[in-house]
């Protein structure tokens, strides 16, 4: 049974499953276990990429009701993460956003915003706002 959650949850996908695990511990430190968060990095050989099943269980990880904000390094995470999204059902799918806005920064203001109960609309924009015009 998945647990009631009501913060916007955080997933962070990266090429690298260095980069990941060290933007979901800056957001660990940042706002505790507040927010639902989940990370995902690298191929399933463990080389550079990402994968669309490891992004899966990653939503799925960090699940709220609130809606899940995803955070990507690279143009393929953002299509896998696409994929994902497509696979996990259109009713929750609704609920998952792509944030354009840098992995680490973003990642970090957003669960600050989240951590605060703000809606998912608001932790994305705020995210958003750090990405160059």
């Amino acid at each position: 049974m998945t647990e009631e959650r009501e913060n916007v949850g955080i997933v962070i996908v990266s090429h690298s499953p260095l980069v990941a695990k060290g933007a979901a511990d800056m957001v660990r430190q940042m706002v505790g276990d507040s927010v639902p968060l989940a990370w995902c990095g690298g191929n399933p050989a463990g080389g550079l990429g990402t994968d669309t099943g490891a992004i899966l269980k990653a939503i799925e990880e960090a699940w709220s009701e609130a809606g899940v904000a995803v955070f990507v390094d690279l143009g393929g995470a953002e299509t896998n993460s696409e994929m994902a999204i497509e696979m996990i059902g259109k009713g929750r799918a609704a609920r998952i956003i792509i944030c354009n806005a840098p992995i680490v920064e973003g990642a970090v203001i957003a669960a600050a915003e989240a951590s605060g109960g703000a809606s998912l609309a608001k932790v994305v924009a705020t995210a958003q706002e750090l990405s160059p015009s």
